[in-house]
């Protein structure tokens, strides 16, 4: 019998196959663990071979940040079907929360996003589409602009939060040993962190549940641009 050969190396190496290990590397391992020698190891060849495909570090960010946005785009996409039959709102909802679901598999994509300086034609074609919502929805074209910068990242799913520990247990116990120690300084803060840990009975104080958190302030910029509407 023949010698089994890697399936690594009889699959010819591309740029499309060079960035979908790149994804999978960085959603087990971190972005941090993306690095051209690293890649080269999990596809099997050698880090020169790598630069056919991608000559650099920001060209592989570059490329994942892609494939994301293309992820994005496919499960926004199977939503049309359904914005005929709704408000704009409950459309623009759906839109960013399923925009969210793929951004949650793929955690280290918004840092990533967020160092990019130019805009790939993904990230063009999604907020196209959410212009698309805003107009069909009675939007001018000078509400959707603000409504554009109004929603900001969150269209796309992520935010970025004023504070972000790694580990949320020992984020709020730290936070809170220091504002019992100021608390006579800052009595405002002192006195909503006391009672956001302590009251189990509104599950929508935790410290903090993301996703509530990002929906609530999704629900009050989508009911302001909605008044705006409105009026104008």
């Amino acid at each position: 019998m023949a010698p089994r050969r890697d399936v690594a190396r009889r699959t010819p190496l591309s740029r499309e196959r060079v960035l979908e290990a790149a994804v999978g590397l960085a959603d087990r391992e971190g972005i941090e663990a993306l690095t051209m020698r690293r890649l080269a190891q999990e596809l099997g060849v050698e880090a020169m071979s790598l630069y056919h495909h991608v000559p650099n570090k920001e060209a592989i960010l570059d490329g994942v940040a892609e494939v994301v946005l293309t992820q994005v785009n496919d499960a926004v996409d199977q939503l049309d079907a359904q914005v005929a039959q709704e408000g704009w709102q409950a459309a623009m909802r759906r839109r960013v929360l399923t925009a969210r679901e793929v951004m949650l598999r793929h955690p280290w994509a918004p840092q990533v996003l967020e160092t990019r300086t130019t805009m790939s034609l993904p990230v063009i074609g999604y907020f196209d589409g959410v212009l698309g919502v805003l107009l069909a929805g009675g939007f001018s074209y000078d509400l959707a602009h603000h409504a554009l910068h109004a929603l900001g990242s969150r269209a796309l799913g992520f935010t970025q939060e004023l504070f972000e520990p790694d580990d949320h247990e020992v984020g709020e116990a730290e936070a809170m040993a220091v504002l019992e120690q100021v608390a006579d300084r800052f009595p405002s803060l002192a006195g909503m962190m006391a009672a956001v840990s302590h009251d189990p009975a509104d599950p929508t104080l935790g410290w903090c549940d993301d996703q509530r958190e990002f929906e609530f302030g999704l629900d009050v910029i989508l009911d302001g641009l909605e008044r705006r509407r409105r009026a104008g």
